[in-house]
């Protein structure tokens, strides 16, 4: 019998900053499928979002470093940023060229996952990978089931972990405001944040 592949995951974003949810909803999808390793990928220019008036790619690319940089599971890819690329289903065809002999696992927030049919290819994207999809507050668990069973059988796995309410654009205006964002974020990020002047 053939050994099981080794699973990659894949958890993408704009990151702007990393916070907690990001690590905790990672470190789920690590444990609940058995993943090698989970790649964080910060996005060049997400389809779906808005980056103007928002830290440079550079800058969220090392925030994500130091984020995931005392977890040996985790990695920062700079694969969007270097390539150009925009559409997830590139970046993952991308990241299968650079990890031959993988099973990708794309790790999403329910949000999105209520959202793939309006995404760029969604049926090659889901046929490229399977997709961990973490619980976000607000979306009904019924609903994200139905589309959970729309891509098919085995094809998405619902983690068993609470809906986390944090939000990089709230840790973004906690900062504005002058507000703490001690526990919302990793202490690197937090200390990162402050050295560079962002969000103000």
């Amino acid at each position: 019998m053939a050994a099981p592949r080794p699973r990659l995951g894949v958890l993408g974003g704009s990151f702007d900053p990393p916070h907690l949810a990001h690590l905790a909803i990672a470190s789920e999808a690590a444990h609940a499928l058995r993943l090698e390793r989970v790649l964080f990928v910060p996005a060049a220019a997400p389809p779906h979002k808005d980056l103007a008036g928002c830290s440079s790619a550079a800058v969220r690319l090392e925030l994500t470093e130091r984020a995931v940089d005392d977890d040996l599971r985790f990695t920062a890819s700079g694969i969007e940023i270097e390539r150009g690329l925009t559409y997830t289903k590139d970046t993952l065809e991308a990241l299968s060229e650079r990890y031959p002999g993988h099973d990708v696992v794309f790790v999403m927030g329910s949000d999105s996952l209520l959202q793939l049919d309006t995404w760029h290819d969604p049926e090659e994207l889901v046929g490229l990978c399977t997709l961990a999809v973490a619980p976000r507050p607000g979306d009904a668990p019924e609903a994200v089931a139905v589309a959970a069973a729309r891509w098919g059988e085995g094809r998405v796995t619902v983690l068993d972990i609470a809906p986390l309410g944090i939000s990089s654009s709230d840790v973004r205006a906690r900062v504005a405001a002058g507000r703490p964002i001690r526990y919302l974020v990793p202490r690197q990020i937090e200390q990162r944040v402050h050295e560079l002047g962002l969000y103000r």
